[in-house]
Formats: structure tokens, C-alpha cells, sequence
């Protein structure tokens, strides 16, 4: 097995680790109370680590579960990822286009956050995250077709939603 260091191979994760929280929680805060347990929990579990084969796969999945008993406790998860749009915009849009740009990435946001669970974890795992479809096997501990289902379903209902926000009013 492969020497891990918490340096060099734990603490890169920490971005990936705070997406996924950010993902699943839908607030700064709580994906950054998040992050802190999992670093904490990787940590106390250092005795292991040679026995763990992929520690990325392992700290996720760590992540995922702290985050999803984070909101149980939670009664409340109104704030959305709105508050934290950052995107790249092209220097020669006009205004209208850069408010109608932020508006599509926004509604994008919302009808992400509204899926499911499931479909929301498995398309940030892949489309934001760019994991294999093992990895996420790996790391929310379900079938690949479960994966790829869930990646499916969550494409289409967001896909369907905003067309029909965009046509609305034509």
C-alpha cells in the first residue's frame, strides 16, 4: 500500500470535500462545519490508513455522510447556492446578457438543488466533481446502474424544468 500523508493527500481534498458538502447542505456555513468534521474524522481514523485503498474515495464518502446527518439535524435549509454564483463571463456580452446569463445559471442552481438527494449527489459527483462512475460507486456505497439512473434522472428533470422556465411567457 501506499504511504498517505495527511499533507499531501488529505488536505488537497479539501475543496472537493467543501463542493460536495456545499452541495448537499446548501449553506457556506454548514459545508464548512463539514469539511472541519471530516478532516477530523480522516484524522482519527489515521491508524487505517494503509488499509484503505482509494483515501479520496474514503474521505468522501466520510464527507457525505457527515453532511447528510448535519442536515437531519437541521430543520431549516432555505439558503440556496444563489448566494455563491461565480462563473466566467465573456468581456464583449452586453449587460442584458451578462443579468441573462447569471439568471440561467441561477434557475440551473435552483432546479439542482431541488432533485432529490440521490440524483443531486451522484450529478455533483460527476458533472461538477468529474468522477468515474466507480468512484461514486465507492463513494455513496450504491450500484452502478444506481449511479447511472440517478445521473439520468436528475439530467432529464432539470433539463425538462428549464425549458419549461425559459419558455414560459413566449
Amino acid at each position: 500500500m501506499k504511504n498517505i500523508s495527511f499533507r499531501n493527500d488529505i488536505l488537497p481534498l479539501k475543496n472537493a470535500l467543501y463542493r460536495l458538502a456545499l452541495r448537499i447542505t446548501l449553506r457556506h456555513e454548514d459545508a464548512e462545519d463539514v469539511v472541519q468534521d471530516t478532516l477530523i474524522k480522516v484524522w482519527n481514523k489515521r491508524d487505517s490508513w494503509q488499509e484503505i485503498e482509494d483515501i479520496e474515495a474514503f474521505a468522501l464518502t466520510i464527507c457525505r455522510n457527515v453532511a447528510l446527518d448535519k442536515i437531519k439535524k437541521a430543520s431549516n435549509n432555505e439558503t440556496t447556492l444563489d448566494d455563491h454564483t461565480a462563473f466566467l463571463t465573456d468581456r464583449s456580452s452586453s449587460p442584458f446578457e451578462h443579468v441573462l446569463q447569471q439568471d440561467r445559471v441561477a434557475l440551473v442552481r435552483k432546479l439542482v438543488d431541488s432533485l432529490p438527494e440521490k440524483q443531486r449527489s451522484c450529478m455533483q459527483l460527476r458533472d461538477f466533481e468529474g468522477k468515474s462512475y466507480k468512484e461514486i460507486v465507492q463513494i455513496l456505497g450504491i450500484s452502478e446502474e444506481q449511479v447511472k439512473v440517478n445521473i439520468f434522472r436528475a439530467r432529464q428533470t432539470i433539463k425538462q424544468k428549464f425549458q419549461e422556465v425559459e419558455q414560459y411567457g413566449l
